[in-house]
């Protein structure tokens, strides 16, 4: 059964499908970030999921006026469930009926920040790659000293072939313009030196079919200290490379931040200079704060799939509303198509 809608979406209106069940946070973070997201953006939101469950979080806020509706999905992809096993056996998960909203249109995005591997792989299935694209990839938005950059695969595809990197390069590239504005994104293949005969057999071969490619602007190997230093607009690796550095850049962004804090806390000359400091620290917060990016796009599927973290807060769900509903309106996946067709 479905909720009818408090207010229809009008021409125009992006509309994307929530897994309401999806993440650590549970429906009341789900919910709260879809309110957040339809009254901020004026995005039309459906929350999939327990229909009782997602009406009884509903009635905590104030939704007159606010393009959201419910479908009910009856069963849920728990966070330690294998994908194969979810795609075959949960039919009416609240996964599958979000990606089955994108295939038949009713929605033109999914967000979930549920099982990875369900999603990557039922968006893939249900609604196909694009033509050209053997493996799909997740791109993470990371902050650099110039702005913002692209780290792609983060953990769809742990093992590659070089014609995969070359594919994630283009799919990363077309991102880069389209999302972040880089009229022509410099694109860096991640490697253990600058040198074009340093790293594995891997990145070697995959550098030499990058030279290759009509239209990217490819400016070779770059390495781990390249990634949050704003050399490289779109930073290319396998899914285990990517996922690692990712990781162990967010962790020490949070580290340095809560260190800092720390020291400045400890005494009176201290807490004054954290008192002074507040406004330079919360923009600093701001930008190394995953929250703010809000979900990592599945490239190379026929849809538009936004994967969160399983830690997602309301915030970053909203955010990653944000970056689904930004993906339809540049026609993110009009230009992929485009740009693997070319090469």
């Amino acid at each position: 059964m479905e909720q009818g809608p408090v207010r229809l979406s009008h021409p125009g209106q992006v509309t994307v499908a929530l897994d309401a069940m999806g993440g650590d946070g549970g429906v009341s973070v789900t919910v709260e970030g879809a309110v957040a997201a339809a009254r901020e953006f004026g995005l039309a939101v459906i929350l999939v999921g327990i229909e009782e469950t997602i009406v009884h979080e509903l009635s905590r806020f104030e939704t007159r006026g606010l393009a959201i509706r419910v479908r009910h999905a009856p069963e849920v992809v728990e966070m330690d469930e294998s994908p194969s096993v979810a795609l075959r056996k949960k039919k009416d998960s609240s996964i599958r009926v979000a990606v089955d909203l994108v295939k038949e249109g009713e929605a033109q995005a999914i967000v979930s920040a549920g099982n990875t591997g369900a999603v990557m792989a039922t968006g893939l299935i249900v609604l196909g790659p694009v033509t050209g694209v053997e493996r799909p990839a997740i791109a993470a938005q990371v902050p650099t000293l110039g702005g913002y950059a692209i780290l792609l695969d983060v953990g769809a595809n742990v093992d590659c072939k070089p014609r995969h990197l070359v594919q994630f390069a283009i799919m990363g590239s077309v991102y880069a313009r389209r999302i972040l504005g880089k009229p022509d994104p410099r694109v860096g293949l991640l490697s253990i030196g600058e040198e074009e005969t340093k790293g594995n057999e891997l990145t070697k071969e995959t550098f030499r079919a990058l030279e290759e490619v009509r239209g990217l602007h490819f400016i070779g190997n770059v390495e781990g200290v390249d990634v949050f230093n704003g050399k490289a607009d779109v930073v290319v690796c396998d899914g285990f490379t990517g996922n690692v550095a990712l990781k162990i850049g967010e962790s020490a962004a949070e580290t340095m931040f809560t260190l800092f804090t720390n020291e400045l806390s400890q005494g009176l000359l201290g807490r004054a200079g954290l008192m002074l400091l507040r406004g330079s620290l919360g923009r600093f917060r701001r930008r190394i704060d995953y929250t703010e990016y809000g979900g990592a796009p599945l490239l190379g599927v026929s849809g538009v799939v936004v994967i969160g973290h399983g830690r997602s807060t309301a915030k970053a769900i909203k955010n990653g509303l944000r970056v689904a509903a930004d993906c339809v309106t540049s026609r993110m996946i009009e230009s992929i198509r485009e740009g693997v067709a070319q090469n």
